[in-house]
């Protein structure tokens, strides 16, 4: 790619972002476009944190208050409101700050001059991207060290910051659980693989009987699952019926209210009364169906072998978790409980021996969506390299005959080619997650987070750097094939000019188009133009796509730390990327999208874990440079600072992993000895006995029909 090409890229982004971002800035001044921008305290029925400007002037004029917003919110508002999962979002972005903000200073102060005055300039050639890599560099020169000293500074310094935020996402982690005393999982143990009663056929009376001879002191109640699918689908059904009812009535007194008085008038009434009167019968017969399928007899063939257990104490919810409850492993599994608006119902159907058959396709299913994105991730890179496509597709050659094309084609297209394609990656990903028997919504989205971030890895970075170098180098290749090997040791320097242009895309296009939510608006606007101001427009409120934001952030971190030491021109466009993200997903957090879960920070190790996989692979990759570049010292020195970040990566899973994935004994008595204190232990277990009753069990209002607001059957 020539700086033609780079420079093209770098004006298309930066003049779209700065296009996206003004618009977005005065459509979030619109007082109609409040259920896209304001959707989170629309939905918690709060007022909207700013005013919108009474004078048109200023409405239609693009501004800078959202960020100025953005920047003002702390750590504790927004641990307060949205919670340590959020707050783990935004410790991401300022990591990514914090340390590409040293790794510039040392790339532009030291590196940079160290590569560009490595050799003379030869054929005009010498202000090109790799005029300013390590590629540039002399083989066997002495200037390597330089490069082998950054490589041991940006390694420790990395380690440091993640040493750093893990401890203090684990003791924000134990502040919020002890803040969060009231939840019913603190209480609450799932039981899988709970065996059948020969006596009574059925399971309940086994697990009641169970646990009240294991855990006299402890054992509060259980809650039996069952499978509910139908009375799901019908208690659904009948909300519909019901939300039609009570439009028709709205209508017929809004038509009253408007005094239509005409024929035409009273015989759409009269129509709206016949089939308001049609639903209502619909409504109690479904009713009826719905009363009998929660009759005790229905449920006890339908009973799950799975049921969530209730303690009178956290510690004694605790120690039944964490033990083994059977001699057989695979009977009575027991484990902490997730909160009750992160149960997974759809998984509690899948029984736990089949749940490694369900995992194994999930990985097969993924791996081979890996495979085949290696077909678009090639094609790009063979837009990439235009100057080598020319050779071997000649009409290719036509795209020049318009000037300044070939710069967009080259330096825009293939960044912005490969995001389309990798847009659709984490929700497939996600859906296969959802079928992979996790009884947890959280633990789905992890799941996913890593299926994406490996398949990320996999195919932007990896063969990214190995279809470009091969479709570079294919001539010679066919004529030397043995030169092959040492063509491939330079690939990674070989691709930087292409990962800033993926930076700049992902950056400033992607992150300008995710705080305007241009979907969302599209739909509001049609919608509103179908009923016009008859219909009530509702927040468009989503869950936050931890699936999607933290594999690309954490690709974007890898290749920043790769590129560290090898191409240093690329970390100042990092900063950029993690300040506009920092702004963009304090906002969203703030005001577009909803927490629908809390798993109290348990996001960070994978994070951390993808962090430390890059520094890795940095050092992999300068054992391969300076081998290249004929430096073996450099080389053997680099294999101490691979084992030295091993150990480091064993140390923090016994330091901090443990933690994240249990509730310790000590942390679960002092909380039960506060509660007890306050006279609050009581009434916290008690609100655990109905937190998990199955969807199909809760009670429910149908407007329509009193009889159905009592409250369901359950155990």
């Amino acid at each position: 790619m020539n700086p033609q090409s780079l420079l093209a890229s770098a004006a298309i982004n930066i003049g779209l972002a700065f296009l996206i971002l003004s618009l977005f800035s005065v459509l979030k001044k619109q007082p109609s476009n409040a259920s896209v921008y304001y959707a989170r305290p629309l939905s918690h029925r709060r007022q909207i944190p700013v005013h919108f400007p009474s004078s048109p002037l200023r409405r239609f004029l693009p501004s800078l208050d959202w960020v100025f917003r953005a920047f003002s919110v702390t750590e504790a508002e927004i641990l307060d409101a949205h919670g340590l999962d959020s707050l783990v979002i935004i410790r991401l972005f300022k990591f990514g700050i914090k340390f590409f903000l040293v790794c510039s200073l040392v790339g532009l102060v030291v590196l940079l001059p160290v590569n560009y005055g490595a050799q003379e300039v030869q054929n005009g050639s010498y202000f090109t991207m790799d005029s300013f890599t390590i590629s540039n560099v002399k083989i066997g020169s002495n200037r390597l060290w330089v490069h082998f000293v950054c490589l041991c500074f940006i390694s420790f310094y990395g380690m440091f910051l993640l040493y750093k935020e893990y401890n203090e996402i684990l003791i924000r982690r134990i502040q919020q659980i002890q803040k969060l005393k009231d939840r019913p999982d603190q209480f609450t143990v799932l039981v899988r693989e709970i065996p059948l009663c020969m006596e009574h056929k059925a399971r309940d009376c086994c697990v009641d009987h169970f646990f009240r001879r294991h855990y006299p002191n402890t054992y509060l109640s259980y809650q039996m699952v069952y499978e509910t699918e139908e009375l799901e689908e019908s208690v659904s059904h009948a909300k519909s019926l019901s939300r039609k009812i009570e439009d028709m009535r709205k209508s017929c007194i809004a038509n009253k209210s408007n005094n239509r008085l005409s024929l035409l008038g009273l015989l759409h009434r009269e129509t709206s009364k016949g089939d308001s009167d049609l639903l209502e019968e619909k409504l109690q017969a479904l009713t009826h169906k719905i009363h009998q399928l929660q009759c005790r007899d229905m449920l006890q063939k339908k009973e799950l072998p799975v049921a969530f257990v209730i303690f009178k104490s956290r510690s004694g919810a605790a120690a039944a978790a964490h033990l083994q409850q059977h001699s057989h492993p695979l009977l009575w599994i027991t484990e902490l409980a997730p909160e009750p608006r992160d149960v997974s119902w759809r998984n509690m159907r899948v029984s736990y021996k089949l749940v490694p058959l369900y995992r194994l396709g999930v990985v097969i299913a993924a791996s081979l969506l890996t495979i085949f994105f290696a077909i678009p991730v090639t094609a790009v890179q063979g837009i990439a390299k235009y100057e080598k496509l020319k050779k071997w597709f000649p009409p290719a050659t036509a795209v020049q005959l318009i000037p300044g094309l070939s710069s967009i084609v080259t330096g825009f297209l293939p960044s912005v080619v490969l995001k389309a394609f990798i847009y659709i990656v984490p929700f497939t990903m996600f859906a296969m997650a959802k079928i992979a028997g996790c009884i947890a919504r959280s633990k789905e989205e992890m799941k996913a987070c890593n299926m994406v971030f490996y398949f990320l890895v996999g195919n932007v970075f990896f063969w990214s750097v190995l279809s470009g170098s091969l479709l570079d180098l294919i001539g010679e290749f066919i004529t030397q094939p043995k030169a092959l090997p040492t063509h491939l040791a330079g690939a990674v320097s070989a691709q930087a000019d292409f990962f800033v242009t993926y930076i700049l895309t992902d950056g400033l296009s992607g992150f300008s188009l995710e705080v305007l939510q241009p979907g969302m608006l599209i739909w509001d606007i049609l919608k509103s133009s179908v009923y016009g101001s008859q219909k009530e427009t509702s927040p468009y409120l989503y869950s936050f796509p931890y699936f999607r934001i933290i594999p690309l952030v954490s690709l974007s971190v890898l290749i920043g730390i790769v590129y560290a030491v090898v191409a240093p021109l690329l970390l100042p466009f990092l900063i950029v990327y993690f300040c506009l993200g920092y702004v963009v997903f304090v906002n969203q957090i703030q005001d577009v999208y909803e927490t629908t879960y809390q798993t109290c920070g348990q996001y960070w190790p994978y994070i951390h874990h993808y962090i430390l996989l890059a520094i890795i692979l940095m050092q992999i990759t300068m054992i391969g440079l300076f081998g290249l570049k004929l430096k073996p010292a450099a080389s053997i020195s680099t294999i101490p600072l691979i084992i030295f970040t091993l150990m480091f990566n064993e140390y923090c899973k016994m330091r901090f992993l443990p933690s994240f994935h249990h509730y310790s004994l000590l942390d679960a008595a002092e909380n039960d000895e506060l509660d007890e204190k306050c006279g609050l232990l009581e009434l916290h277990y008690e609100n655990a006995m109905n937190a998990y009753c199955p969807p199909g069990l809760r009670p429910v209002n149908f407007m329509a029909s009193e009889s159905s607001s009592t409250p369901l059957v359950s155990s």
